[in-house]
């Protein structure tokens, strides 16, 4: 009797039948990914149209944002690129940083320039 041997026939139904399986796991995947999306996106937009009535109720102007183009998805989110500690530090300073914290900066700015003429102009004796 010989229980290794077998015809050979099996190894590859097995193997069609993982590689199978596999792509529809990743199609589930990527279908679940979708609905996901597509469920945050409608939220999104419930959210920004309870803002705007809140706008308009109280005559309040939308903070105009460049919005850029979609940016292109990468296929796998796990492989997309790795943000150095530089990249990390600027984006924490810049959450930091809220309007009224930008606006006292753009103020001391301003400030300082006019000294810095005014010195110029003015000439001691």
């Amino acid at each position: 009797m010989n229980f290794m041997g077998g015809d050979g026939g099996d190894d590859g139904d097995d193997k069609e039948k993982a590689e199978e399986e596999e792509r529809e796991r990743q199609e589930a995947i990527r279908e679940a990914e979708e609905r996901r999306k597509e469920k945050h996106r409608k939220m999104e937009e419930e959210r920004e149209k309870m803002r705007q009535d809140i706008r308009d109720k109280y005559n309040i102007k939308k903070k105009e944002e460049i919005v850029e183009a979609a940016p292109q998805e990468e296929p796998n989110p796990l492989m997309r690129k790795k943000k150095t500690p530089e990249e990390l530090a600027a984006e924490a300073e810049q959450e930091e940083l809220d309007d009224f914290t930008k606006l006292k900066n753009q103020i001391e700015t301003q400030v300082n320039e006019l000294k810095t003429q005014i010195e110029g102009k003015c000439v001691m004796q």
